[in-house]
């Protein structure tokens, strides 16, 4: 057995190499106190090749994309104002100290030309109408005794058996009986038309808005028994103010839009000449549909729009849209998948869809949703409708954009 002495014994000089790859230490140590070059070098070549994975940046959404498509929409001016009856006739007893005995229609009630509305008492007018005719037929009595006396007196004019004076007597008297009869004639049509005074009418075709008559009242000449909306014909009263009222043009379509969400057409039918000198508006006249059938209804307040033409658009999905510190927004995606804040201006929006006037180009693909979830920056992974559909466990229609 060889003892070794201090100058040929090993020295155990190691070299620690420690390279970071992924957070593993590779230490490499040589017999003759040196680094082993070959080693190191093919570690730093896996590091070189790794690095890229290593700094790969990680989606933040699956989102899908839509571009700004072209459309032909309305433009529309918006005006608000009350629905009034177009006419409305007070309709009331034309003869007066009349009881009256029935009302036949009620508030609401749909009538014709003609309809008897209510009836009053007619007794004292139909006593007076006998009176009448016999008075007439005495009158006619009298005529005919008269007319006999003058045709004797112009028999015997030419024979001097009777004086001129007579004959002129008769004469008269036949002219007097003839004239009395014609008074009570004249007197009988009086009365004949108190008798169908008796009876309210209606003016014109139409719906009862109001009614004051009741039964037992004694009605006087000239008062208001019925309030008749004439053809059941409503007007829509908008106030436009003076700088627009010029574009708007009789004939031009408008539409209500009432309380459930409907819309009620109606058209232009004239535009006032003069202006409210204190509110500076101007009112607009649009016909609207017959009243009844849960539409519009005399009275109401209601809020609408006038189609002033049709203009081309640039609009987006409105989910496409966001809104951001009182401003809109979209996410441009750029050909590096990353997002782009883009600043634009929106105008019209009609259904789901937003007009866009500018910050945005034809054709620029943007996020179609869930902009909220992004900033600006983020890198995203593009995908198809139907693939993000199924990857949100939904059906692909459900995301499709338009």
């Amino acid at each position: 057995m060889r003892l070794f002495n201090n100058k040929q014994a090993v020295k155990p000089a190691a070299v620690v190499a420690v390279l970071a790859l992924g957070g593993i230490a590779v230490w490499v140590t040589s017999s003759n106190g040196k680094t082993d070059d070959r080693a190191a070098g093919a570690n730093a070549d896996k590091a070189a090749a790794a690095a890229p994975a290593a700094s790969a940046v990680k989606p933040a959404l699956s989102v899908t994309t839509t571009t700004a498509t072209p459309a032909e929409w309305a433009q529309t001016l918006q005006a608000n104002g009350n629905v009034a009856a177009w006419q409305e006739a007070a309709v009331g007893a034309e003869i007066g100290g009349l009881r009256l005995t029935e009302v036949l229609v009620n508030v609401g009630d749909r009538v014709r030309r003609g309809q008897v509305l209510a009836r009053m008492s007619s007794d004292t007018v139909q006593a007076d109408l006998a009176q009448t005719r016999a008075a007439l037929a005495e009158a006619q009595a009298m005529q005919a005794e008269a007319e006999a006396n003058a045709e004797r007196a112009r028999q015997l004019q030419t024979t001097g058996a009777i004086s001129a004076q007579q004959i002129n007597q008769y004469l008269t008297a036949e002219q007097t009986a003839k004239a009395r009869v014609q008074a009570q004639v004249a007197r009988l049509k009086t009365e004949e038309l108190r008798l169908s005074q008796t009876r309210v009418l209606a003016p014109d075709d139409g719906v009862i808005s109001a009614r004051a008559a009741t039964v037992g009242s004694v009605a006087q000449p000239g008062a208001e028994l019925f309030r008749l909306i004439r053809g059941g014909r409503l007007e829509w009263r908008a106030e436009v103010t003076a700088s627009e009222l010029s574009r708007i043009k009789p004939g031009m379509p408008a539409h209500l839009l009432q309380a459930d969400g409907s819309r009620l057409a109606g058209k232009v039918r004239m535009v006032a000449p003069t202006i409210d000198p204190q509110t500076r508006n101007g009112i607009v006249y649009v016909d609207l549909p017959p009243a009844g059938g849960g539409e519009a209804r005399a009275g109401m307040f209601a809020r609408g729009e006038f189609e002033l033409g049709r203009s081309k658009a640039m609009t987006l999905p409105q989910a496409a849209v966001l809104l951001r510190d009182g401003f809109s927004y979209a996410l441009r995606v750029g050909p590096d998948s990353r997002v782009t804040q883009a600043k634009i201006t929106t105008g019209r929006r009609v259904g789901d869809r937003i007009e866009v006037l500018g910050g945005l180009k034809p054709g620029e693909p943007v996020v179609a949703s869930g902009a909220g979830f992004l900033a600006d920056g983020d890198f995203v992974r593009v995908v198809s409708a139907g693939a993000s559909a199924v990857a949100q466990g939904q059906p692909a229609s459900a995301t499709t954009t338009r």
